[in-house]
């Protein structure tokens, strides 16, 4: 069967009216001269189809070469493949016709693949070019790049030979050649944009590696979506003015590809693992997906099964980032629960404390974004929740957190220090809410204040492990005051006590100032008046500590270094 009949007569004539041939203005001629058509044409087209160099290297050329081929696809619309004598010359025109769309679509993708001329530079700007000109990005070596576009004139004959091919049945194969070279240059733009395939290996990659490689897929998704492909999409219109389903096809070829490669690295990512750290970098990714790559895909590819079938996969993997980043939260209640049950010198501030806090404030700086992630999980019962999703999550991770440290608390063998130890920790809790507006936001005011109270608990438990026995010594009933000998060796007892206190909380550490000066005040109300009150009675001069040296010694407590 003849090459037009395999591509159906129907479509042939259709297309080819649309581009300005009628068949009916060509009545069937005599078998003889179509014959002698098909081998004059023969004759004047061979010769580009034998040369070496480009035919469209001399404009004159191009112009005699398309003319030659219009006829020769008007010259096959005239023949009849069934009839037996005209079968010779249409198996000829045929075959010329195969040979002519092959060299149409050589000289297509050498056209295509050379763009030269600057339209754009990196900011978006036009520059003072062609009005003409189609911005079609080059390769990159960096992101100061050059958008480039073919001249005018070039456009015009890449969408001569586009038409040419389309009339004479060979859309699908122009619309392949176009995706084609666009597709491997875009490939290529994308890798050197630092985007590259990810395996089993890639994905346990360090976290500064796998920082560097996140923050350039979010810029290459921005250029490719934002700049390279909006840019090949203008390309395709023109070159395929007037042809829509094969400029949709085109587009297609060469961009699904591409796309597809920033989104397979996306999911790559998403199954890495549950670090905590990877959490800013993962947030990063789901609202580059939610705000650039989604919204951008139906704008640009006009194929409804291509741009659904793209759509869902973007879906696919911001879901699967959303996923990673629920478990990561899974992953820090684990983090802290594993810790291990060991106290802090002096009962400072716990590390596990400080990295909770400090986690947890920097990733309610997204708390918008955290919201839409944890309310998939549960999207059905966001209305009959008291409260949102990431303050029940964070409300969590704050109650583990707090467990934990009463379990460390445990650890001291001294009441008074594991008060202290709860003090600091608490404090320093507190402090982290209420510097985080969207923390507090979502914490609540009611957790402060009972956070508050616990704290104050802790102070007076405190104040009174360490200082009762103190002031017990100093204690005199109002009905008698006792002999001078029992009034020496109690002021005896409270120096020793006293020493004994510097000596063992100097080396204590309380972190927060204003809380280091609350148990200043504390302690000093408790025994400065007990102690004057005694002094007032024994009325010895010779005592070993003033008042003023007792307030200093109080004052000294909590600051982490021992008398040398």
């Amino acid at each position: 069967m003849s090459l037009m009949a395999q591509r159906g007569e129907g479509e042939l004539s259709a297309d080819h009216r649309s581009d300005g041939f009628n068949s009916d203005e060509h009545p069937p001629r005599p078998h003889a001269s179509i014959d002698r058509t098909v081998r004059s044409l023969d004759r004047q087209i061979s010769r580009f189809l034998t040369s070496d160099r480009a035919i469209w290297s001399d404009s004159t050329d191009a112009d005699d070469f398309l003319v030659a081929v219009d006829a020769l696809v008007a010259t096959v619309r005239r023949v009849d493949p069934l009839a037996r004598e005209d079968r010779p010359a249409a198996d000829r025109a045929d075959d010329l016709l195969h040979k002519c769309m092959l060299r149409l679509e050589e000289e297509f993708r050498s056209l295509i693949g050379n763009p030269c001329g600057a339209a754009f530079d990196s900011d978006g700007e036009e520059s003072d070019g062609d009005e003409d000109r189609i911005p079609v990005a080059p390769p990159l070596t960096d992101n100061d790049f050059i958008i480039h576009s073919p001249p005018s004139g070039s456009v015009a004959d890449l969408h001569e030979i586009a038409k040419l091919m389309a009339g004479a049945g060979f859309g699908r194969e122009c619309a392949h050649a176009y995706g084609l070279a666009r597709r491997n240059f875009l490939e290529e733009n994308v890798s050197r944009l630092g985007i590259r395939h990810r395996d089993a290996a890639g994905a346990s990659a360090g976290a500064d590696e796998l920082e560097g490689e996140i923050c350039r897929w979010i810029k290459a998704v921005n250029v490719a979506f934002r700049v390279l492909f909006p840019s090949e999409r203008r390309l395709c219109l023109r070159v395929f003015s007037g042809l829509p389903a094969i400029a949709d096809q085109s587009f297609t070829e060469a961009c699904r590809g591409p796309a597809l490669q920033l989104l397979r690295f996306a999911d790559s990512i998403a199954s890495g693992s549950s670090s905590p750290e990877r959490l800013f970098r993962l947030l990063d990714m789901y609202e580059t997906l939610r705000d650039v790559i989604i919204p951008e895909l139906d704008g640009l590819f006009s194929d409804q099964l291509c741009s659904a079938f793209l759509s869902a996969q973007a879906v696919t993997v911001r879901e699967n980032i959303g996923k990673a980043i629920r478990e990561i939260f899974a992953e820090l209640e684990n983090l802290i629960r594993r810790d291990p049950a060991k106290a802090v010198p002096g009962g400072e501030l716990h590390p596990i404390t400080r990295y909770v806090m400090n986690f947890l404030r920097a990733a309610c700086s997204s708390r918008e974004t955290l919201e839409e992630v944890l309310d998939e999980l549960d999207a059905a019962d966001v209305q009959d929740r008291p409260s949102s999703p990431l303050a029940i999550q964070i409300a969590w991770i704050m109650e583990i957190l707090q467990g934990n440290l009463e379990s460390k608390a445990k650890i001291y063998r001294e009441p008074a220090l594991s008060c202290i130890f709860l003090m600091n920790n608490v404090r320093y809790m507190m402090q982290k809410v209420r510097d985080s507006s969207d923390l507090a936001i979502l914490i609540g005011e009611e957790w402060t204040q009972r956070q508050a109270a616990r704290e104050r608990r802790w102070a007076a438990d405190y104040q009174k492990g360490t200082w009762g026995k103190v002031t017990a010594v100093l204690r005199i009933d109002s009905w008698s005051t006792p002999p001078e000998e029992v009034m020496r060796g109690r002021l005896k007892m409270f120096d020793v006590y006293l020493e004994d206190t510097w000596r063992t909380q100097a080396a204590w550490i309380v972190t927060d100032d204003r809380l280091r000066a609350e148990l200043h005040a504390a302690a000093a109300a408790i025994v400065l008046p007990a102690y004057q009150r005694f002094l007032d009675l024994y009325r010895e001069k010779n005592v070993r500590h003033s008042p003023q040296e007792v307030e200093a010694r109080i004052n000294e407590l909590f600051e982490g270094c021992r008398e040398s």
